[in-house]
């Protein structure tokens, strides 16, 4: 297959499994987003929806946020880990956009990389599932799939999200992207890819790729 027939393999069969895709992150705007996204690094998006509400109960928009002590915010959320950094982070990023935003997320790739604890795959996300720019965040999921099906060469997130918007049609990235998560959590897990089940990397995966199924 080349790469253009693989992408269109993926986009069908990915569509047939997953019709509908909920956006994994618990949250009822932009800014609870913004801070789910933030939570999630190195963390389970099922632990940060245990975590959020919690939170969201004391401060679900920056002006009350900035109102907690760093380490009340960081007590709370201590079981999603790096606590010490996310509680700074969370913080910050709140008093920058009450100064700088009037409490406003800013619909703006650019301005949302200048927040703390983010960074262009965090923007992407918000742009993406908060506000239906068309994005194509890349997480370990889609990067090791994306690697595993052929569609990018084993090298960074930069290049295969560059490699992803130059094969697949932007009118797909914000819900494909969702796709390739929810199969690589339920068919194609980093650790132990079984070939029985992860037929998508069986049918136009790599050599190296293949090699992993056993």
């Amino acid at each position: 297959m080349t790469k253009k027939e693989k992408a269109q393999y993926i986009v069908d069969e990915l569509e047939k499994l997953y019709p509908t895709t909920p956006i994994p992150l618990d949250h009822k705007d932009p800014y609870t987003l913004l801070i789910a996204v933030l939570l999630s690094a190195q963390c389970t998006d099922k632990r940060v929806n245990l975590i959020t509400p919690t939170l969201f109960n004391l401060a679900d928009n920056p002006f009350d946020m900035v109102k907690l002590s760093v380490e009340e915010i960081k007590a709370i959320i201590r079981p999603c880990g790096l606590s010490p950094r996310k509680s700074q982070a969370i913080y910050t990023l709140s008093e920058m956009l009450i100064e700088k935003y009037d409490g406003e997320v800013p619909q703006s790739f650019e301005k949302l990389e200048e927040f703390p604890g983010g960074g262009h795959k965090t923007a992407s996300v918000v742009m993406s599932q908060a506000f239906g720019v068309p994005a194509f965040p890349v997480d370990t999921h889609i990067q090791r799939l994306l690697v595993r099906w052929g569609i990018t060469p084993d090298k960074n997130v930069v290049q295969t999200e560059k490699d992803a918007k130059r094969l697949f049609p932007e009118d797909l990235w914000n819900k494909l992207h969702l796709q390739i998560i929810f199969y690589g959590r339920e068919y194609s897990p980093a650790r132990s890819p079984k070939a029985d089940i992860d037929f998508i990397t069986r049918e136009i995966g790599t050599v190296k790729a293949k090699k992993e199924l056993v």
